[in-house]
This record gives structure tokens, sequence and C-alpha cells, in this order.
């Protein structure tokens, strides 16, 4: 598919509404992306980001507002239409079919076709191999789909994206859960994209990243159209405010703690092939960060410490109490909660309410003779929900519904509401906004303030440096280096990370 020439218009949304039922999902949303260029689109989660997507993608129909695609008005009644005419749409989550293979899930409903109509397997393997060389990343096309990292499956989407040949690429938070190393690579593709001339539109939260990649900027808030600027003319200050509406004073609002007796200690933890004998100590008031590139086995460890994965060696004790290996229900009894990295998939039973999702864990607590009280069930959903501040009409929203941070709070009250010794928290911040973040964070200190150990896994690490009291950085599944907050340099732990020399602990 051709491209037009640098600087023409690709893509352009004018005061484009939409409604379902008496929620106005976008009242006034306005957005002009130029071919040979990368342009930003930011907004907290609910501004209608999402939405706009949606309309483009042709995934919804607008009730208002003009749409057109170089120069010419359209109104997609298909997403394949949208594909047709040159649009690829690169979501939040990924979707692909875990029992396919990663070819398959690449060309789904486009295989090529050989002799007598059948599909051409060697054909669509040859250009898998080709995307994933020119992504530079390892990742073996014939695997099935099940069992892939996030960050694999974002790659995966990437790919399907670009052997699309798109004319408009639009990223909708593709970086949330990949390294920096990733994540630099991925610049790298995007940048030689706008130089072929495609229009590209990036969401994200990530300032570093949309102020290092992005040529133009659009800030939306409340479903409503804000401003458009050029990058160069334009702070991160700036942004900031016209996001919120007011100033996000202090995004890493820890405050001092004290720290008490160990409450989480791992000894040992050894799985063949994922992680070996780890050690791991979180005190009561402490906040410990557990650093590293994606694919170190962050997850993997605290997974198996909680029980949802099984271990060949070691041991984890709360409060001097061994955890039996294999029972996150017993791991739960005893005082641990885990936040998962994947809210969706993991934490979260999304066409139930919110109210169920909130007390999922502590029914059996809240019944009676074995009969569910639904007046405790919904006091307790409702002091959780006030407390996280969970936006929301009525308790009764179904949790599927609602916007990425809501659902990020709704999965914390869930846990919360067991009243745990030890939260561990992982990727607590992927894929929500600038103010929700400095929610979660407050909430996070405010939490070890009260005597919990908190134990955060992040591949942000400014995150992890603004508010873990310590450092423990993974490497290939070994611990590499633990480091105080004082001396937890982003030089430091990026050493430690990499296994490379310069490392301190």
């Amino acid at each position: 598919m051709a491209t037009a020439a640098p600087g023409t218009v690709a893509l352009e949304l004018r005061d484009v509404s939409k409604t379902f039922g008496q929620v106005v999902a976008l009242s006034s949303g306005s957005l002009t992306v130029t071919t040979g260029s990368i342009h930003a689109l930011v907004g907290e989660n609910g501004a209608g980001k999402s939405t706009m997507v949606k309309i483009i993608a042709g995934l919804y129909r607008p009730d208002g507002g003009t749409y057109a695609l170089f120069g010419e008005a359209v109104d997609f009644r298909t997403t394949a239409e949208a594909k047709d005419a040159g649009i690829a749409v690169i979501y939040q989550e990924p979707t692909l079919f875990p029992d396919l293979s990663v070819t398959e899930n690449i060309f789904m409903g486009r295989q090529p076709r050989g002799r007598l109509g059948r599909i051409d397997r060697k054909a669509m393997d040859t250009e898998a191999r080709a995307l994933f060389a020119r992504l530079g990343v390892p990742i073996d096309p014939e695997r099935p789909a099940d069992g892939l990292s996030i960050a694999d499956q974002q790659i995966i989407e990437i790919a399907k994206a670009i052997s699309l040949d798109a004319r408009v690429l639009i990223m909708d938070e593709p970086t949330a859960a990949l390294s920096g190393v990733e994540v630099e690579r991925l610049m790298t593709i995007a940048r030689a994209l706008r130089d072929e001339g495609r229009a590209l539109v990036f969401i994200s939260h990530r300032f570093d990243e949309v102020f290092s990649l992005c040529d133009t900027i659009t800030v939306m808030r409340d479903g409503a159209y804000v401003s458009t600027d050029r990058i160069a003319d334009v702070t991160v200050d700036d942004i900031v405010r016209r996001l919120v509406g007011r100033d996000v004073d202090d995004l890493y609002p820890k405050q001092e703690a004290e720290i008490g007796e160990v409450v989480l200690e791992i000894s040992g933890l050894t799985r063949a092939g994922l992680f070996h004998d780890v050690d791991l100590q979180v005190r009561r008031g402490e906040i410990v960060g557990l650093a590293g590139l994606v694919g170190a086995g962050r997850s993997e460890i605290v997974q198996a410490a909680f029980g949802v994965d099984p271990y060949d060696a070691g041991t984890v004790k709360v409060n001097g109490k061994k955890v039996p290996p294999n029972d996150p229900a017993a791991a739960i009894r005893l005082g641990i909660a885990l936040v998962p990295e994947d809210r969706r998939k993991h934490g979260l039973v999304l066409d139930s309410t919110i109210t169920r999702n909130i007390t999922m864990a502590i029914r059996r607590r809240l019944s009676r003779a074995g009969l569910l009280s639904s007046g405790a069930e919904v006091t307790t959903a409702r002091d959780w929900a006030s407390r996280l501040e969970v936006k929301t009409t009525t308790l009764d929203t179904l949790a599927g519904t609602l916007s990425g941070g809501n659902q990020q709070k709704v999965v914390l009250a869930k846990w919360l509401s067991t009243r745990p010794d030890v939260l561990i928290v992982d990727e607590p911040t992927r894929g929500i906004d600038v103010g929700t973040k400095a929610e979660v964070h407050r909430l996070l200190s405010e939490l070890a303030g009260e005597g919990m150990a908190v134990l955060m896994i992040s591949s942000e690490l400014p995150e992890v440096l603004g508010m873990a009291d310590r450092v423990v950085v993974v490497h290939e599944g070994r611990i590499t280096a633990e480091l105080n907050r004082e001396d937890a340099t982003p030089e430091a732990v990026m050493y430690a990370a990499t296994n490379t020399q310069g490392a301190s602990a």
C-alpha cells in the first residue's frame, strides 16, 4: 500500500462524540495526524482515548462529528473495513488465541495460499521469522501463544500490525510491559516506520517515552479535546497540568515509616530453569522493590512464593510460619496477598460486579452458617471502593467496563480486604494514568506506614527508585544486588539487572 508524501494529513477527527446510554464516553474528540510523524495521544484513564481509538478502528461508530482518512470522509461499520483502509491498532491488552501458534496468530484470517488453495505454512513461517528478525527478538514462530509473557504478547501484536503494512498505525500502551532494552528497540522500529512516511499514533502514560519519541502531542480530558502542540514547545509539567486540571506535585509520595521485624522470608527458593537460590526478606513497614529486566524471573519468584506455581527447593515463611507450597489458599490465610501483573486475566472477573470482585477473596469470612450476607458484602465493597476512590456511579457496574486505573483499584481493594500482613504487587501502575499512579503510590506508602510489608515488582525504574526503601535486583533468576534506598541509583540498578561490572550491593 503506497504511502503519501510526508506532512499529508492522514487521519482527522473533529468534535467526534460517543455515548452509551446515559454515559458520555466522548463529548468532543479531535485529532489530526500527518504522515511521516509520530503523534502522542495522552489523557487520564476515562479521558476518552480508548473510545476514540475504537472509533478510528471501526469498532464503534461515532454519534457526531467528522472522521476523514487521507482527506476522504469515512464511516467504518466494521474493523475489517478500517483494516482494509490501512489502519492497524495495537491495543493495550493482547488479543492472541492461546492455543494457536505465534505464526497462526500473526496471519489469522489472511493466511497465504499455495497450490490447490492450501495454506502456505512455509511462507507464513518465513515471513514471521523475518518480522521477528526485524524486531530483534528471539521468539519461536512455531510455539503456541499460551504461556507467553505480556512482553512477548505485545511484540507479537506489533509484528502483526507491521505485517499489515498499515498507512496509519496506532500503538495503545505498547511498551507497558516491556523492559528498557525492548522499549528502545520498539522506538527504533517506530522511527523507521515514520521515516517510511507512515502516520503513527502513540498512546502512553510514560512521558519519557512520549517526549523522546513523538513529534506532536494531543491532550484529552474528561472526554474532550484540550490541546495539540509540538513536543519541542511544551514541558512535562505543561502536559500534566492539562491532563489532570491540576498540579501533581509528588508522583512518588514516599512517607517515612518505622521498619519493624521480618514478615516475609524467602530462603533458597529454586525452580529449575526459572530462578535459583533466591533469598529475600521484607520487613514490617518496608517497601522492597524487586527490579530487573522483563524475563529476569521476578514474577515467577513471587508466584511461587504465593503458591500459584510450584518450586523445587526452598522455603517461604510469613511471621515465622512456613507457607505450604502450591497452596494459595494457605498463603492467604497466613497473610499474603498478590496483586498480579495481568489484572484483566488473573485479577478480575470482568463480567462480575465491582462488589463481587472486591469481596471475592473473603466471601467465606462474610458468610454466616454457610450463607453469604449481601449486606456485609455491599458494606465491605463500599468501604474499600471509597478508600481507594474507585470512580463509578454504582457498585453493580461490571468490572470489565471500568477504565484501567479503576480496574487496578478494584484488584487492590479485593486483596486489601483480606487484611494481609504482606502485600505483593506486580506492576502496580502498568497502563494507568499519571493521576491514578500518584494515588496508587500514595496508597502503598500509607499501607507501609500502617505496618504492612510491601513487595513491589516494577519495570519502571523511576517507580522503583521513588517508592522503595530497599531494591533487590534479579538477573536471569538470581539476585545480583541488594541496594539501600540511598545507594539505589539508576546506574547501580541497571548494572545489576544486566549483571555487568560496576554493580554494588
